[in-house]
């Protein structure tokens, strides 16, 4: 979406805080179900107002993926009493700036605002909850936007189908709704009336579906009376059943090749699927990629870049979703370099940690790395707020935000070593060869 990039970079300034802090907040829930997070920080004049709804692309019909991403650009086409076109206009004529967006599990819309705006902030969020105008022109009007979207990241960008899931997903979960992406798919959205998007909304964007966090230099008191006064009265929604399909164990390695008609250089993917972000070997997964492949002295990179020069780049991320996750490691050859060799080279490194516990200065790094991250992460009004709506609504313990860096100093070399062993086997694996699409002589 939009942005005020000037009005983010003076709050980013404001907002820095020079070391870690306990952050502290105050939760409760309104009469219709929705849950309300305030975190007062009266140190510089700024505020975030957001709201985190509980709907991804996870929760979709699958002959309509891409609704949720859908929303994200629908809902700032104007309400009732916002014309269709101006709610950027308004946020950025009051010295403010907005954006949002999607995951498979949530879709999050925030403001940011000098503190006497709040009340703006707040009425803007609650008229997109209570009074949307969805009509046929801003749908057809999004439809563009999100097209054009899809062919700038995805389409016509390089890597675009892997960088975004779409190349890896379908074969890492065949029953569970992670394997569509979340843009999702052009003909579902062309194909959807006008009445299916008027139903979306009226399910998931509701007020016991959302969490709203207002963050930064607020009056407390005087905070809660304007809540009460622009959401207390929104009606509740009905209750949203989900129950998704659990996937089987993956026991044999999954291969499967991609083409890109957008590159030259081949990719090597070697993915697996791992458990949901709550889970405590998620957090070491965590730990076990950035040990791999975070910066020009992870194991990863020394060996395959540096040393060997047998790869133009590789990296490994655990990307954490509510149900299940992804463990993906890429790598690009440097050269003629065969994808098999870049396969061995990853393997033997992912050995190692299986069968030798990482040295303890190493070990003491990716420490001093994880808790630098973690600070970095609430370094501004806008990550603190957000950190605030994600550990609630994901991971239902919203003082995560203080706590969750104690998981990590609890992990141990041992545990890596487990964990690496426990999900990181070749006969858990997508291998998939992404690949330059065939010219026609």
């Amino acid at each position: 979406m939009r942005n005020n990039l000037i009005a983010i970079a003076i709050f980013s300034m404001l907002c820095w805080p020079s070391t870690a802090q306990q952050i502290e907040f105050e939760e409760y829930d309104l009469a219709n179900g929705m849950h309300v997070i305030l975190h007062q920080d009266n140190s510089a004049p700024v505020v975030t107002t957001s709201v985190m709804y509980h709907v991804g692309a996870k929760d979709e019909n699958p002959e309509r993926t891409g609704f949720a991403h859908f929303f994200e650009h629908l809902l700032f086409e104007g309400t009732e009493n916002i014309e269709r076109g101006e709610w950027f206009n308004i946020v950025s004529a009051n010295g403010g700036s907005n954006n949002a967006n999607t995951t498979a599990d949530r879709t999050y819309y925030y403001e940011v605002f000098p503190s006497n705006n709040v009340e703006l902030g707040l009425w803007m969020e609650s008229e997109r909850l209570l009074h949307p105008v969805i009509n046929q022109i801003g749908v057809d009007t999004q439809n563009e936007v999100v097209k054009e979207e899809k062919r700038q990241r995805i389409d016509n960008s390089p890597y675009g189908a892997l960088s975004y899931g779409i190349a890896v997903q379908p074969h890492l979960f065949k029953k569970h709704p992670y394997q569509f992406s979340v843009i999702g798919s052009m003909e579902h959205l062309d194909a959807a009336t006008l009445e299916e998007f008027k139903a979306f909304n009226d399910k998931y964007y509701v007020p016991n579906n959302a969490v709203l966090v207002v963050a930064g230099d607020i009056d407390v008191p005087e905070v809660k009376k304007m809540i009460n006064q622009y959401f207390g009265s929104i009606p509740k929604g009905a209750p949203i059943e989900r129950g998704f399909a659990k996937e089987d164990p993956i026991t044999e390695q999954i291969t499967s090749t991609e083409y890109d008609s957008n590159i030259q250089i081949p990719a090597l993917a070697l993915c697996y699927r791992t458990p949901a972000m709550t889970e405590r070997d998620s957090y070491v997964l965590n730990m076990i990629a950035t040990y791999l492949s975070d910066g020009k002295t992870s194991k990863l990179y020394k060996t395959m870049v540096d040393e060997n020069k047998s790869a133009l780049q590789v990296f490994a991320f655990n990307r954490t979703m509510e149900d299940y996750s992804m463990y993906n490691i890429f790598a690009l050859p440097l050269g003629d370099i065969p994808l098999e060799q870049l396969e061995k080279e990853i393997d033997m490194e992912i050995a190692k940690v299986q069968t030798e516990l990482i040295s303890e200065s190493d070990f003491q790094k990716l420490q001093n790395k994880m808790e630098n991250d973690f600070v970095n992460s609430n370094s501004s009004m806008s990550g603190i707020a957000s950190s605030l709506a994600t550990y609630y609504m994901l991971y239902d313990d919203t003082n995560l935000i203080n706590s969750e860096i104690e998981i990590y100093r609890g992990i141990t070399r041992e545990d890596i070593k487990e964990v690496a062993n426990k999900y990181l086997q070749k006969n858990q694996r997508l291998r998939l060869e992404y690949l330059p699409q065939p010219t026609n002589n």
